[in-house]
């Protein structure tokens, strides 16, 4: 399907991570968080390079030439995105070297060079590097006798050019910087807070490294290498094992962007680039240090005034009685009625952590369903299962094998699991399952009871800490059971499931969602309340932004809240002038999925796990739940209000512009939210 005014995807990913790289420029943000912000904006762009700059490097070598849906052929668009991204660099750079790094010195906090140590530092350093450092370092030449070496992906590594002094040959050699040691060095023992890179410190003492060799030169590089998995699930016979044989070969994906210290001779630059395949346009020239990304280890010193206030989650009011050692009384309380959570403001540990855990241990429960997509490296979530196993319990555990750069933990956990007892399946074939369910199921006094859980973030206690989601505690008859039927399908058959509350991908969501935007331009056309408000993490389906565009030429006002990419082009005369779109960055990351449909009054709230990607919406098992509690919609309706109103500190997106209003006295959303969890108590 091709449509007009629909931007591509890789270049707005590169718009979001602009908007990021923003915060990062941005002087009203505390100096370690914006610090923290930089380290992030490097990191999206690693992974850009590794999946999405892989994938179109794939199609260019296979001979793609059409264009994709937005009008761009491959080759014109590695061009753009070159374009684009040295731009984003030289940003970063400039930020880095002459806004933040000045203001962290005037806070003793400092990058420093070898020769500006003083005596007892350059003492201190040296000493470490004869102990812990140069037993690491593994020199690598290159000569007719050792071939050119194999540069892992990410990898920080010195170039250096050496010279015979006896034949007067030059020679090529690596040296890797080493990643298990800290990237940088503090100068002293006693918490000093001046460093110097790990690079420079070897670079000092490459003379050691080759011996009898003259020095010629040496410079920083880094390569990316392409991360993206392809997995034939049809010729698989077991999923598991063809997923670890596939991490293995990731390791040596064909590289896709070499990173290298700037000002080195173009000569140099030429020929590094051919030895490792990598055209001009995928080099890119750095001012150092290089790997930005290791910055969050410096972002995280104890500079308390340098960063966010702190505050701490509040537990969810419904649960704020229950004792801690009572299973019945957290069962209880979701009895009561339905429990809408928002994370961070309100705990996850104390809401979703305790649901678990208790389930674990109360010796009324029975059995314990749950979906994996990503959890923490020490999740008490995996020991609550594991808990439930040993005790006798039914435990079923749906891990998503397949999610991206989690899929080795996935695989240790899965093995974990599988040896406690837990049965443990990967989903459907084909589909990712990316859904947020856990369903708990309890022999009381009345009978059978089912308790659930649906969100719309991944079970990860940390992340939850960083990333803003909902979520739902139930004992909904209805729901629970709707939760039963889609387990049941995960773990065994049953294609044709019907839903009441849900609705589900790759089946029931796209048309469900369809019906709903259809109905909205009939009530528009008949005079009758409509209107549409999303919040989401990304909108690219081509079809869905048809959609969009047909109820705005309908009347439809269409107010949307997109974290990242974002496909569609609003504001466009005859086409999408009633559609607004603004973008929330800042201290915590927008994740929650929320759709409202205005419904000629009778409003319908929907949260869970699915953007509108294509993705989402027939390549994954992704859910929706129906919030059905007024309460719980005023709530919904007020998160709404706030983060699209215009007295809200956001970035604002007109066709393919997108503009952050700085006008004085605007509402950071997350300092509002903080500060209106902490006062209702």
């Amino acid at each position: 399907m091709k449509i007009e005014h629909l931007t591509d995807r890789e270049i707005s990913w590169l718009s979001f991570d602009q908007r990021v790289l923003e915060l990062a420029e941005d002087s009203t943000v505390p100096l370690l968080e914006r610090l923290r912000f930089l380290a992030i904006s490097s990191s999206n762009l690693d992974e850009f390079f590794m999946v999405r700059v892989a994938t179109l490097m794939s199609k260019i070598e296979n001979d793609v030439t059409a264009a994709n849906v937005a009008g761009h052929k491959p080759k014109d668009l590695l061009a753009l995105i070159s374009t684009k991204v040295n731009k984003l660099v030289e940003r970063q750079s400039k930020t880095l070297h002459g806004e933040i790094l000045p203001e962290l010195k005037k806070h003793g906090i400092e990058f420093v060079k070898w020769d500006q140590l003083d005596e007892t530092e350059s003492s201190y350093v040296a000493k470490l590097f004869q102990d812990r450092i140069f037993p690491v370092l593994t020199p690598l030449a290159v000569d007719p006798t050792h071939p050119f070496p194999y540069i892992s992906g990410l990898s920080l590594n010195l170039a250096v050019m050496v010279k015979n002094p006896a034949t007067h040959e030059e020679f090529f050699a690596r040296v890797k910087v080493p990643e298990i040691l800290p990237r940088f060095i503090a100068t002293a023992k006693s918490g000093s807070t001046r460093f110097l890179p790990l690079e420079d410190l070897i670079s000092i003492h490459l003379q050691e490294l080759f011996p009898g060799m003259t020095i010629e030169d040496h410079y920083t590089f880094r390569v990316t290498r392409n991360q993206d998995i392809e997995l034939d699930e049809d010729e698989a016979e077991d999923l598991l094992l063809s997923l670890e044989q596939e991490l293995l070969r990731r390791r040596f994906g064909p590289p896709v962007r070499l990173e290298i210290e700037a000002g080195v001779d173009e000569a140099r630059v030429s020929k590094l680039g051919a030895e490792l395949g990598i055209g001009p346009e995928n080099i890119f020239h750095v001012n150092a240090p290089l790997n930005l990304t290791s910055l969050h280890k410096i972002a995280d010193l104890d500079f308390s005034e340098l960063k966010f206030e702190s505050f701490r989650s509040r537990t969810a009011k419904a649960l704020s009685e229950v004792d801690s050692e009572d299973s019945d009384m957290f069962f209880s309380a979701i009895r009561q009625g339905e429990i809408l959570l928002h994370h961070p403001y309100e705990s996850f540990t104390s809401s979703v952590v305790h649901f678990l855990e208790y389930a674990a241990m109360d010796p009324h429960v029975l059995a314990i369903k749950q979906t994996l997509y990503r959890t923490s490296g020490d999740s008490p979530i995996i020991e609550a299962l594991i808990e439930a196993a040993e005790a006798g319990k039914q435990v079923v555990a749906v891990i998503e094998i397949r999610a991206r750069f989690d899929e080795q933990a996935n695989v240790r956990w899965a093995r974990k699991l599988e040896a406690a007892g837990v049965h443990v399946v990967y989903g459907l074939m084909g589909l990712k399952t990316h859904a947020k369910l856990s369903l708990v199921i309890r022999d009381e006094p009345q009978g059978i009871r089912r308790y659930c859980h649906l969100g719309t973030g991944n079970y990860n206690p940390k992340t939850a800490r960083m990333y803003e989601d909902l979520g739902i505690l139930s004992a909904d008859v209805e729901l629970t059971e709707d939760l039963t039927r889609l387990f049941n399908q995960l773990s065994g058959f049953g294609p044709q499931s019907t839903y009441s509350r849900l609705l589900v991908a790759p089946r029931t969501l796209r048309s469900g969602l369809t019906e709903r935007i259809d109905r909205e331009i009939e009530h528009a056309k008949n005079g009758r309340p409509a209107g549409i408000q999303f919040k989401l993490n990304s909108i690219l389906d081509e079809y869905f932004v048809a959609k969009l565009y047909e109820a705005s030429q309908a009347g439809v006002k269409i107010e949307l809240l997109i974290r990242g990419i974002c496909a569609v082009q609003p504001g466009i005369k005859g086409v999408s002038e009633n559609i607004t779109v603004k973008s929330i960055l800042g201290r915590f990351l927008e994740h929650s999925r929320i759709y409202h449909f205005i419904n000629g009054g009778d409003d319908e709230y929907w949260i869970g796990s699915a953007d509108l990607m294509g993705r989402n919406l027939d390549r994954r098992v992704e859910s929706l739940v129906l919030i059905q509690r007024k309460e719980h919609q005023i709530r919904l309706q007020g998160l709404l209000d706030l983060g699209l109103s215009d007295e809200t500190s956001s970035w604002q997106l007109r066709e393919t512009n997108w503009t952050r209003p700085m006008k004085k006295g605007l509402t950071n959303i997350h300092a509002e939210l903080i500060d209106h969890y902490s006062k209702d108590r």
